[in-house]
């Protein structure tokens, strides 16, 4: 998201300006979900702007087949609709997208897809929000609501001799399963919750991993 002067808000090139009288929020995930809902509960349209073609798209897109939440279901469950009683303490990645998806149905919530926002910033003469996408569309509203996630984005880290590696590197997000890494040895960095799991799935397809951590680690069991 853009801050103070965003080049991204250059007027020059807009194809289009549209006003929208109620909140934009920017992410059709389950924070995005959840504002939109709680809105419309209080008589309140908005707009939802997605960059990708669904909702929930890194849980659809960028996550591992094993995957299941890591809390207990009470504590992840959005606004307005528990989960329902016969989902398991810890639902799974398809159990979970199942919930988003019937949540935005339940709540009418209809995203405009493929709109990539690149930039937003306050302009303090007309007093409300400019919001700029990849398609040169500029959206001015009252209210925004920014709804990325804290993990929309890869990261990878610099590492020593990754230029001269001749195996493949992969991002957590673009593994799927340790099948394909059967009898080969795999060197995981980082021991959070994707690191200790695709550890484990690692293991439970044969493969031979080693888990590298900068600081000592605590394992309580």
């Amino acid at each position: 998201m853009g801050s103070s002067h965003d080049p991204h808000l250059n007027t020059t090139h807009l194809k289009s300006r549209i006003w929208v009288p109620s909140p934009i929020i920017v992410g059709a995930g389950p924070s995005g979900l959840a504002t939109a809902a709680c809105l419309k509960e209080k008589g309140v349209p908005c707009l939802m702007l997605e960059r990708s073609h669904c909702i929930a798209s890194l849980w659809k897109l960028k996550t591992y087949d094993r995957l299941k939440l890591h809390l207990p279901k009470q504590f992840c469950e959005l606004p307005l609709m528990p989960f329902p009683e016969d989902y398991p303490t810890y639902p799974s990645r398809e159990d979970f997208i199942h919930y988003l998806e019937e949540y935005a149905m339940r709540f009418d919530i209809r995203p405009v897809f493929n709109q990539r926002v690149v930039g937003a910033e306050m302009d303090q003469d007309l007093g409300f929000w400019r919001v700029a996408t990849a398609a040169e569309v500029e959206f001015v509203c009252p209210w925004l609501v920014v709804a990325t996630g804290e993990n929309a984005e890869d990261v990878v880290p610099a590492i020593e001799g990754m230029e001269e590696f001749g195996g493949s590197i992969v991002h957590s997000s673009e593994f799927k399963s340790g099948e394909s890494y059967r009898g080969k040895k795999v060197l995981v960095v980082g021991c959070g919750n994707s690191g200790m799991e695709v550890c484990l799935d690692l293991c439970n397809h044969n493969a031979r991993p080693s888990l590298v951590v900068r600081d000592a680690v605590r394992i309580f069991s």
